[in-house]
């Protein structure tokens, strides 16, 4: 990480920690301190916008792979408002089944504003853990799976 960048390890290690938060209550305070309200979320299976959404793809990420954690892969990159981090998602203690990076903006209040992810490692099948009318091609803009 570079010193000219506000993103910092802690500010990663949070937002994953948001992903892993099963109490609703607790990761909607995690996220509205992590991310500004409109923030954007963007992968090769999601887009959506704002903390509410990002919430309920959080939920539906945690609801079709029940038992999985998401942890943090290596160290982030940062330089200037921008960041890019690798993420693992798997049994804890075990190989991540997923494996995927992201690449976070923040604001200039320090809080998060966008994040674009990428998938590098997607097990056969997991498209069908994904709810009904929310798969890719259905029409459907927040599928819950990431």
């Amino acid at each position: 990480m570079t010193s000219t960048s506000p993103v910092t390890t802690d500010l990663v290690t949070d937002y994953i920690g948001a992903w892993n938060a099963t109490d609703p209550a607790d990761r909607r305070a995690r996220l509205e301190r992590l991310c500004a309200a409109d923030v954007r979320y963007v992968d090769p299976l999601a887009d959506v916008t704002g903390t509410d959404a990002l919430d309920a793809l959080i939920a539906g990420v945690q609801e079709s792979f029940p038992g999985m954690r998401f942890s943090p892969v290596g160290e982030p990159d940062a330089h200037h408002d921008v960041c890019r981090f690798r993420w693992g998602l798997g049994p804890e203690g075990a190989e991540p089944v997923v494996i995927g990076f992201d690449v976070a903006a923040v604001a200039a209040d320090g809080r998060i504003a966008t994040v674009h992810g990428f998938l590098d490692k997607v097990p056969a099948g997991a498209d069908d853990r994904c709810p009904a009318g929310q798969r890719a091609g259905s029409g459907g803009s927040t599928r819950p799976c990431r």
